[in-house]
This record gives structure tokens, C-alpha cells and sequence, in this order.
């Protein structure tokens, strides 16, 4: 729940694109979550602890993922405001593709899932355990970041939120890119 990169994307797709961008967007990022639960779960978070090369590309391709959306969100000209001038809305498909990525190159999620929650799996000694194992964070996150993108896009909170839709996208900007080169030298 706290703000990041994740956060960034669903508030640039519900205010750039719609309400239904903004849900999509969450619930393909809930998807990403849902994955590190269940490769937790089949153990496969132990091999990438044991395996520092594949933990180092994984963290790397995530690294340059998040850079890669930093200056996508430096380089729109006018922002968000002018594409909504113009009519131009982002696909649904790239608010999934764009909710799943970033959450699954983003390390700081690999972390969690291979320091905390697989502390928790262990625990799970049935189909039915081992399915809340999964299903749990997924439904939470999703779950949570659709609350925010049906917040974000209630018309009172969005125009406000359009009108500085240059400001947020320079900071989104900035952060992905702080977040990449973090990544990068504590790598």
C-alpha cells in the first residue's frame, strides 16, 4: 500500500485512460502478485536465492523496465492532458501489459516474496491452504489498487488530478527512474 512504482501506473492509466484502464490495469498487476505467490508456494523462490545470477537478471531486466516507463513518462510531451485534448487513449491491453510488468520486474515484490512470505508457506498443508496461500495477496492487492483507481477516476478527483497531469507525469517520471538506478547500486 505504500507508493511506488505500482501506484504510479494505476494513476497514470485511470487518468490517461478511464475507470476500466485503471481496474485493468490493477488487476493484471494483482495478476503479477498472484504469480510470486504461487512460485513461492512450488518453492521455486528457494532456487532464485541459491541461484544469484538469475536473481541479478531478473532484479536488472526489472531495473530497466522501470527505467524504460521513467522516460516513456518524461519524454510525453504535454502529458496526459494533451492526449485527452487530442481524443488518444492508451489500449487496454497496454494498461494490462503495463499493471503486469511492473509488478513483476519489480524487485522490491520479488524481495518480499522470497524474505517474508515464504515464511508463511510452510504453513499451508492442504489444496485448500495452499490456495489462500496464492489466492490471498492476489485478491488483496487487486482488490486494493482498485479502490484507488475508482477513487482516482470519480470526476470530481480526476479533473483536478488532469489538470496537473504534466506535473504527475514528470514525477512519475523521476521516481521510476530514482527507483531503477536504486535497484542498479544496491544490486
Amino acid at each position: 500500500m505504500s507508493p511506488g512504482p505500482s501506484l504510479a501506473m494505476i494513476v497514470r492509466h485511470s487518468l490517461g485512460g478511464s475507470r476500466l484502464h485503471g481496474v485493468i490495469c490493477a488487476w493484471a498487476h494483482a495478476m503479477g502478485i498472484g504469480i510470486y505467490a504461487l512460485v513461492t508456494l512450488l518453492g521455486l523462490a528457494v532456487v532464485l536465492q541459491q541461484a544469484p545470477t538469475v536473481f541479478q537478471a531478473i532484479t536488472l531486466t526489472g531495473a530497466l523496465y522501470l527505467a524504460w516507463i521513467g522516460f516513456q513518462a518524461l519524454r510525453a510531451k504535454g502529458g496526459m492532458q494533451q492526449k485527452l485534448a487530442a481524443g488518444e487513449k492508451t489500449s487496454l491491453w497496454v494498461a494490462a501489459r503495463d499493471g503486469f510488468a511492473i509488478s513483476i520486474f519489480n524487485p522490491k515484490i520479488m524481495l518480499f516474496f522470497l524474505a517474508l512470505f515464504s515464511q508463511f508457506v510452510g504453513s499451508a498443508d492442504s489444496f485448500v491452504g495452499k490456495g489462500l496461500i496464492v489466492t490471498t495477496p492476489l485478491v488483496i492487492d487487486g482488490l486494493w489498487y482498485t479502490v484507488i483507481a475508482v477513487m482516482l477516476s470519480h470526476p470530481n478527483v480526476l479533473n483536478r488530478l488532469r489538470e496537473k497531469a504534466s506535473l504527475i507525469d514528470t514525477l512519475s517520471g523521476i521516481v521510476l527512474i530514482a527507483l531503477a538506478l536504486r535497484v542498479v547500486v544496491t544490486l
